[in-house]
This record gives structure tokens, C-alpha cells and sequence, in this order.
């Protein structure tokens, strides 16, 4: 067996709405095995995780890295979709307890391998640390708000000016050759319940906008690039499609807008390695170097815009966008100093670590999970 696919995704992201979150869609509540790490900053839970995920890539299983927002190094949870099989950050701001405890779910308390007194020395600084953290996230998400009234402004210019007749047209033609395509499968399926994940496929972090798309788009064959300046317009017709494609019985995974967390931003049909993507500002997608893709359908949306609306407002256009574009920077600035404030706080918690111990218990888990493995596929 040759070694397994690796996708990143963010099941959480640093939104306009605050820290927003699609934690629920890691894995479905009746896998073979849902396992929460506990424990503070520090402790080895990304260390844990990310251990266990290359060790079962090395072993050829496909693996999903459940990337951090809020640092960009870390990772919030691991997955082997073939085994249902999940390790999961359990700890804020993504608080998760068991829901089918013994069943499917269980904890990993990595606070049991610390040395309690040593941290106790040092609580008033992790209480300060802890508290400037929260804080600094907060000032974040009130400038994301705020760039959001901005956002809300300039989204308010194209929608003066688009046709929405060319626009419908547009999402009529790609929803009917995709179930073209659907046809020739012999995929149509009006029986079977359809099942949409959700999740995030690029985040605000503090190194600014980041994304693993050509890991989500890796083996899609054909896909529709949705581009132009009404990017608001641009998640609609994506959102639109990926309810249709729902409606007819396919399974779905929908990624969101890391600014407008229920916006969509790119829909992949796996069962006919298709996908709709809009263009997203800040992001740098080379198309030509996503694996197996074979065909790129462009669908501008400019085209449905008129100029002299635009024309119009050109100057309240510009400004809005160097305001927006300022606001998401100083978001991004605080979200940064959130990430080095939270180092600080790791500090106080790395030296009190057995770490040889945590070793013996993932070799441990590793084993169990190699064990469900076998059971599955025996």
C-alpha cells in the first residue's frame, strides 16, 4: 500500500461573526471512534495528533489535518475518513465533550502528565496571559465587524449593478451540466439522503489569509471558476449550486467564507469529482498545478455587471475597498499578537510536561487505532 492523501481544511475560523465554528462536520457522531484531547496550552495535543496522522499516511490511509486558525502551525484535529476514526482538540475555544461516551467518544486527558505545582507557581501569569489573549481576540473580532459594515457598503454597489437574469442564467447552465454529468454516471439518486459537510477551506490567521485549497481540489476532474468583482454575488451563485446538488441526492462538502462564515466560497461533488469555486480575494490558487484536473470551466460574473453603475461610483468603490482592506489588517495584527501572547502562556506549561509519558500513550493510541483498522477492513 502506497502512502495516503493528505487534505487540510479549518473546522474553525476567525470570522466576522467572531470565532465561528463547524467543529460538528470533523466526523459523523457514529464513527468507529471519537477520541477528545484535554489538557492546557503546551501539552502536546497538535504534537499527539499530528504523529498519529502521519503514521497512518506512512500506512497508506487518506488523512484530513483539521488546521488551526488562530496558529497557523497547529492543528485542531486529525481524521481517517476509510475507519471513522477522529482525534480532536477538545479544549477552547472549540470546547467538545463526549456525546456517546464509552460508545464512540472517549478523553485523552493530557493534564495527567503535568506536574501540578510547578504550575501553580506561576498562576497569577497564567491568569494575566489567559485574560490578554481573550482580550486581544476580542479587539479582532470588532475590527472584523466592523470591516463586515464596510464589506456590507461596497456589496451594496454591485448589487446596484448586476443583472441578476445573466446571473441566474449563469447558475441554471452550470447546475445543468453538472447534472449532465450526473446522467451519464447514472448517479441520479431522489431516494437517497444527502449528506452536507461543512467546513472552512481558507482562514484568517495571524500570518494573514491562508488556504490548502490544492489539497481540498487534489483528484477533482472538472471545475467551474467562478471570477469577477462581485464577490458577494460570486458565494451566492456557489451557495445556490451547492443546494441543488444536495436536492438531487449528492453528497456534498461545502467550504465557507473565512471573512462571512455562512457564505460559501466552493462546493465539491465527490461522487463526480466535481466542484464550483468563486475567486476569493487574497488568495493564491495556481490552477494548473491541482492533480487530476482536467477541465476549467471560467464563468465571469463581470459581464453581468453594468459599467456606468460602477462608473458611477467609482470613487466610494476605492475607498471602501482601502477601508476594508485596513480593517482586516488590523484584525489579522491582533489575531497575531493573540498567537504570541498564547506562546507565552505554552511556556509556562512545556517544562512541567512528562513528554516520554505522552509518548507511551499515542504509541498506545496509535496501536488501538491500528486495531480498528483492521477490524473494518477484515
Amino acid at each position: 500500500m502506497g502512502k495516503g492523501k493528505l487534505k487540510k481544511v479549518f473546522p474553525g475560523g476567525n470570522t466576522s461573526r467572531g470565532f465561528f465554528s463547524y467543529y460538528d462536520y470533523l466526523i459523523k457522531p457514529d464513527a468507529t471512534r471519537i477520541l477528545v484531547l484535554k489538557g492546557g496550552p503546551g501539552v502536546g495535543k497538535s504534537t499527539f495528533m499530528r504523529y498519529i496522522g502521519e503514521q497512518m499516511l506512512d500506512k497508506g490511509y487518506d488523512v484530513e489535518y483539521h488546521c488551526c486558525s488562530s496558529d497557523n502551525g497547529s492543528l485542531d484535529g486529525v481524521c481517517i475518513p476509510s475507519i471513522g476514526v477522529a482525534l480532536l482538540d477538545g479544549t477552547a475555544p472549540h470546547v467538545v465533550d463526549p456525546k456517546n461516551p464509552g460508545a464512540v467518544d472517549e478523553v485523552i486527558n493530557l493534564g495527567e502528565y503535568w506536574n501540578e505545582a510547578n504550575i501553580r507557581k506561576n498562576k497569577d501569569l497564567i491568569i494575566k496571559a489567559n485574560t490578554r489573549v481573550g482580550r486581544l481576540f476580542k479587539i479582532a473580532y470588532h475590527q472584523l465587524n466592523e470591516a463586515k459594515a464596510i464589506k456590507d457598503e461596497l456589496d451594496s454597489y454591485y448589487a446596484e449593478a448586476i443583472n441578476m437574469g445573466g446571473v441566474n442564467g449563469m447558475i441554471h447552465s452550470i447546475a445543468e451540466d453538472i447534472l449532465e454529468d450526473l446522467v451519464k454516471e447514472k448517479k441520479m439518486q431522489f431516494e437517497k439522503e444527502a449528506f452536507a459537510r461543512h467546513l472552512f477551506g481558507t482562514a484568517i490567521t495571524p500570518k494573514g489569509q491562508d488556504h490548502y485549497l490544492e489539497t481540498i481540489l487534489d483528484g477533482i476532474k472538472k471545475l467551474y471558476f467562478i471570477t469577477g468583482d462581485a464577490h458577494t454575488i460570486g458565494s451566492q451563485v456557489v451557495g445556490t449550486i451547492a443546494q441543488a446538488m444536495h436536492m438531487h441526492g449528492l453528497n456534498t462538502e461545502v467550504y465557507h467564507c473565512a471573512f462571512e462564515p455562512t457564505a460559501v466560497d466552493l462546493v465539491v461533488v465527490p461522487e463526480l469529482k466535481i466542484a464550483v469555486l468563486k475567486d476569493i480575494p487574497g488568495i493564491d490558487l495556481k490552477l494548473q498545478g491541482i492533480p487530476g484536473l482536467k477541465k476549467v470551466k471560467i464563468k465571469d460574473l463581470n459581464q453581468h455587471l453594468k459599467q456606468d453603475v460602477l462608473v458611477a461610483y467609482e470613487r466610494e468603490i476605492k475607498c471602501a475597498n482601502e477601508r476594508l482592506h485596513s480593517a482586516i489588517g488590523r484584525a489579522i495584527s491582533y489575531i497575531a499578537a493573540a498567537k504570541a501572547e498564547h506562546d507565552v502562556l505554552e511556556q509556562f506549561y512545556i517544562p512541567t510536561m512528562d513528554f516520554d509519558a505522552i509518548s507511551a500513550k499515542r504509541d498506545e493510541t496509535l496501536a488501538r487505532i491500528l486495531k480498528y483498522a483492521e477490524e473494518i477492513t477484515t
